[in-house]
């Protein structure tokens, strides 16, 4: 009987504690601010599950309520979306009635957004979850760590 001399042995994968496993990436400042960042989008749409919102239409909502009538496009610039993903998160909101388009009277090509009543009843709901959840993890840092941790994250932000 031939043995198959080139025939690879798998070996048992190695064991390691769950707090050894991402020991090498935990220096790197990308990974622990991805790290992070997961931590607070689970939390944030956990906050908004049952509102059915995501981060980015919770946003848009909100916008469009601080600037009735803004231009969908300005909505877009101002949370660094494209034209494509804001027409599609405006028509998702409109679809559940939370926001109308209304054409300009001035520029016939611009679309000003408006909340409805519904869209500002459900856009309070949020901010009364957004602001638990922000208050969650302000409150794991004194406020001259917040500063910091703020001011540093714009920066990196700005270097992009």
């Amino acid at each position: 009987m031939a043995r198959n001399v080139n025939r690879k042995v798998e070996e048992p994968a190695a064991e390691l504690e769950d707090s050894s496993l991402s020991e090498e990436l935990d220096g790197f400042l990308g990974y622990r601010l991805r790290r992070a960042e997961t931590v607070m989008h689970r939390d944030f749409i956990g906050a908004l599950a049952d509102l059915g919102l995501t981060q980015k239409q919770a946003a848009t909502l909100w916008l469009i309520n601080s600037h009735p009538g803004v231009a969908q496009v300005s909505v877009a610039a101002a949370l660094d979306m494209d034209r494509a993903t804001m027409m599609a998160i405006v028509d998702r909101l409109e679809d559940r009635s939370l926001v109308i388009r209304k054409r300009s009277a001035d520029d016939r090509r611009r679309q000003e957004l408006y909340l409805t009543p519904a869209g500002q009843s459900t856009l309070r709901k949020a901010k009364a979850r957004i602001a638990k959840h922000e208050e969650r993890f302000t409150a794991l840092f004194t406020a001259a760590e917040l500063e910091f941790l703020l001011t540093a994250l714009q920066r990196l932000e700005k270097a992009g």
